[in-house]
């Protein structure tokens, strides 16, 4: 998905930049970048993080780097951020998002015979030029800002580095937080409020969805309204946010310990113990253990110090023989025992019946699956939090393709948790994975954990509605 953090600072801001990026690495896996604008010039630095952590390869580079005000990124795929020239004056451009439109943005801006795209990675353009492109069509900055907003398909926050500050943008639909803070020296924006406490800043407040502000040293300025509908990704609460994180005045951690008591309160299954496949699978675990009062363990750790996200590497075997690498089981917390597992979703459900294989070689009795949302049925358009090719990889949709002979057909009963198509959906999940049960949390259920009106909520991988 990625994220982005910019501060604006009367003293030199580079260690609040440099710490604030590193907060939101758990969002990114290919690309981080940070700019800084000392009042003259811009200094940049963009590195491959795909195999090492942010700050091992930026902790050389801000010694370099002096300004008040700069912007940082952490990216899935493009090199970010960029500088531009252009007649609204140079400015260094982050954003996070998924355009869907960009072949027809492209042609649009390909008749403008002088338009040209130098951004170009495995013959694609690269979004955040895209951006810049319609940013530089209209007579302002917050004029072109809003261009974007209205010309994307999908979704798209943004900052922009400029002379006068750091424009902060939120997409459309809200779809990303965008969320400021204060401290006595400085304003910063961020899309994780876990990056604040440390670095010592005071939550102001959440920008609305389309909204528009110039950030500077001195406060906030508002250049266009909240004009857009909420449509916050569930996600962000059931797997990509942080747990110290808040977003629309809602914690993740606390919201994931509601999903799992909403799974306890409609379970009946006996299990010896309660544990989450980690890391975004144990708040929700903890959640259930403490509402059917079963014990909370561990029976397997992950081991984090060299091994990378399991989804990074881009081969499907590579992501597999990581995730089984980083997660060791613990035999004698295994051998003989009931397991009831919380996970935050079952995508793929590939490296997912490796582990449940593993437990049952490892002695386990029965292995309980208990996801903290529904069936996955739809690939995500806004924020490419399924990077699947097809929706057939999805296990949801594998399912109804076997059931239904087309993997489209009546995919609203199947998102019903009441309908037979439901029942036999989860039931042909439950036998491909080897899962003595399996139950999924229901929609309403996950959006009253969250505690947002469901109108405000994109639940587009589940039910199509976003």
């Amino acid at each position: 998905m990625g994220g982005f953090f910019g501060v604006a600072a009367k003293g030199d801001c580079m260690t609040d930049l440099f710490y604030g990026t590193d907060y939101h690495s758990h969002l990114g896996t290919m690309r981080g970048g940070l700019v800084v604008h000392d009042g003259k010039i811009f200094t940049r630095f963009i590195h491959d993080i795909s195999n090492s952590q942010f700050r091992s390869k930026f902790e050389h580079d801000i010694i370099k780097m002096q300004g008040n005000r700069g912007i940082g990124v952490i990216s899935d795929n493009e090199d970010q951020p960029l500088i531009i020239g252009s007649h609204l004056g140079d400015y260094a451009l982050v954003t996070v998002g998924a355009i869907r439109n960009i072949d027809a943005i492209k042609r649009e801006a390909f008749k403008k015979r002088t338009t040209h795209f130098s951004e170009m990675s495995h013959g694609e353009v690269n979004p955040t030029e895209l951006i810049a492109t319609l940013i530089n069509q209209e007579a302002s900055f917050e004029e072109g800002i809003r261009r974007a907003q209205k010309s994307i398909e999908g979704s798209c926050s943004m900052l922009l580095l400029t002379k006068k500050g750091i424009y902060a943008a939120r997409d459309w639909h809200g779809r990303t937080p965008v969320v400021i803070g204060k401290k006595d020296a400085s304003h910063a924006v961020t899309m994780e409020t876990c990056a604040f406490p440390n670095l010592d800043y005071e939550h102001v407040r959440d920008l609305g969805p389309g909204e528009i502000v110039l950030m500077t040293e001195d406060g906030i300025e508002q250049k266009a309204g909240a004009d857009g509908t909420l449509r916050i990704c569930s996600f962000l609460w059931i797997y990509y946010g942080y747990p110290a994180s808040t977003y629309e005045g809602i914690n993740v951690e606390e919201s994931r310990y509601k999903c799992g008591a909403a799974l306890a309160d409609r379970d009946n299954v006996t299990a010896d113990l309660v544990a989450g496949i980690p890391d975004s699978g144990t708040g929700h675990a903890i959640g259930y253990a403490n509402r059917a009062k079963i014990p909370y363990e561990r029976p397997f750790v992950k081991y984090t110090p060299t091994w990378p996200r399991s989804f990074m590497p881009q081969n499907q075997a590579v992501r597999d023989l990581v995730a089984r690498m980083k997660l060791i089981p613990i035999r004698e917390m295994i051998r003989g025992r009931r397991l009831l597992f919380c996970e935050d979703s079952i995508v793929r459900g590939t490296q997912l019946k490796d582990t449940i294989r593993r437990l049952f070689e490892y002695g386990a009795e029965e292995v309980h699956m208990r996801p903290a949302c529904p069936p996955l049925l739809h690939g995500c358009r806004f924020l490419n939090f399924s990077r699947s090719k097809s929706e057939l990889d999805l296990a949801g949709r594998r399912a109804v393709k076997t059931l239904e002979g087309d993997e489209s057909r009546n995919l609203d009963k199947y998102a019903d948790p009441s309908s037979k198509c439901h029942a036999a959906m989860v039931e042909f999940v439950r036998e491909e994975l080897g899962l003595t049960t399996l139950s999924y949390q229901r929609l309403d259920d996950l959006t009253k954990a969250i505690g947002l009106p469901k109108c405000n909520l994109c639940t587009y991988c589940w039910d199509g509605e976003g």
